[in-house]
């Protein structure tokens, strides 16, 4: 069972590895590429800091009124602590990418969007405190925001995010947790 458990550990974290390195040259050829930061807070006293590298390819359609379509990639390191009595691991890693649509002003020095994505994330630990686990490492995150991109040069990004993280009932309990983070953007 314990050498099943490190060859699953071990494909997972070379798996991290191979996408990362693949966002990475990635974004190298990309049309356009960003660096984020976010801060958020969760339900059970969860604080979480992210960071993220944003691939922009200049993939639009469907002109409406000033507005279009617009699809985003985005891989993210977290990590969250809680200081919660009873936890168990109250320092948790995340990594994960996710496809994120938007919808967005089409021109102006300030564009305002509202964007949604599915994306997936792996986790360092499933049991955070007594009472609270998530079964497993492997996690959906879903999120819908609101934001804007601004400057001359449209290098500047600020936005609200509403994140899910779910297992989608793979295994039980999954209780999900939900966070609220804002982030800020820098476009290169």
């Amino acid at each position: 069972m314990q050498k099943n458990k490190g060859l699953w550990r071990n494909k997972l974290a070379q798996g991290a590895i191979a996408l990362t390195l693949g966002l990475a040259s990635a974004a190298a050829h990309a049309d356009r590429w960003g660096l984020q930061v976010a801060g958020g807070v969760a339900n059970h006293d969860f604080k979480k800091a992210d960071v993220g590298v944003v691939w922009d390819p200049d993939l639009t359609w469907w002109e409406i009124g000033g507005f279009h379509f617009t699809l985003l990639g985005e891989g993210h390191v977290g990590y969250w602590h809680t200081s919660e009595s009873n936890s168990v691991h109250p320092n948790i890693w995340e990594v994960g990418v996710t496809p994120v649509l938007r919808f967005v002003k089409s021109g102006g020095w300030f564009r305002p969007f509202i964007e949604a994505g599915v994306g997936v994330r792996l986790l360092s630990h499933t049991r955070i405190t007594d009472d609270f686990s998530i079964s497993t490492a492997f996690q959906f995150a879903d999120m819908v925001g609101v934001g804007a991109i601004f400057g001359d040069k449209q290098n500047y990004q600020a936005g609200f995010r509403f994140q899910h993280l779910s297992n989608a009932s793979i295994k039980e309990p999954n209780p999900g947790i939900n966070f609220s983070q804002v982030y800020l953007q820098y476009n290169f």
